[in-house]
């Protein structure tokens, strides 16, 4: 009877040992690691913010030569493009964007004689390049910027001429999750000059060469 007894419990902890080891023989699944953040995406957002605009005017209308025809406003647009992310963190990338302009202005020739200036709107197309440290990517952009100025002088219509220049600039884009960012940027654009032709070679002409320093805030989609 002792010898049955003992042999019992030898098959018993063998059998429990035994099960302890294929327990702890099962392989465990390892975890999966979260994929590394990318800026490469197209965009496409919504932006904002101030611009303040240097007018230099030439012409007849101005008894002194050149006058300082300053004028500043608001922007409101969007933009859209496309990035591609290097192995070493680099970023290139495209984008366009286009705007609103509420900025305008007034000249007194002689009281109450004068005339009045500004922007409708204005857009670029850039090349970027920039730095990613994760979610954060610190760009530079340069490109071809384009902008509709206007200009009244007291006894004819309203002209219109387009503006082609360059703008050049830098700022930060931050990833809120995998798909929204938003945008801190600032940019120097310099339209260039452009002749206003009043009544078809019978009135004044007018000489606008115009440059601007802004700021924009955005907030944008990665897909």
């Amino acid at each position: 009877m002792q010898k049955i007894l003992l042999a019992a419990l030898f098959a018993f902890t063998a059998s429990t040992a035994i099960a302890a080891d294929a327990v702890y023989d099962v392989p465990q699944t390892p975890v999966a690691a979260a994929p590394a953040f990318s800026w490469t995406s197209f965009t496409a957002g919504v932006q904002g913010g101030y611009a303040w605009d240097n007018q230099d005017i030439l012409g007849i209308l101005v008894p002194s030569g050149t006058v300082n025809g300053d004028f500043e406003g608001g922007l409101l647009g969007g933009f859209a493009g496309f990035n591609y992310q290097l192995s070493n963190n680099w970023v290139l990338g495209i984008e366009g964007d286009f705007e609103g302009n509420w900025g305008d202005g007034t000249y007194t020739v002689s009281p109450p004689s004068s005339f009045e200036y500004g922007l409708d709107w204005q857009g670029s197309v850039r090349a970027r390049a920039g730095y990613a440290l994760d979610r954060a990517l610190v760009y530079g952009t340069a490109g071809w910027a384009i902008g509709r100025g206007y200009m009244t002088v007291p006894g004819f219509e309203k002209e219109k001429e387009n503006f082609n220049g360059f703008t050049v600039g830098a700022g930060v884009d931050y990833a809120f999750t995998d798909m929204i960012f938003g945008r801190v940027e600032y940019r120097y654009t310099n339209f260039g000059d452009k002749n206003y032709d009043f009544g078809g070679g019978l009135g004044p002409l007018l000489n606008s060469d115009i440059d601007q320093h802004a700021l924009r805030v955005g907030l944008g989609i990665k897909f």
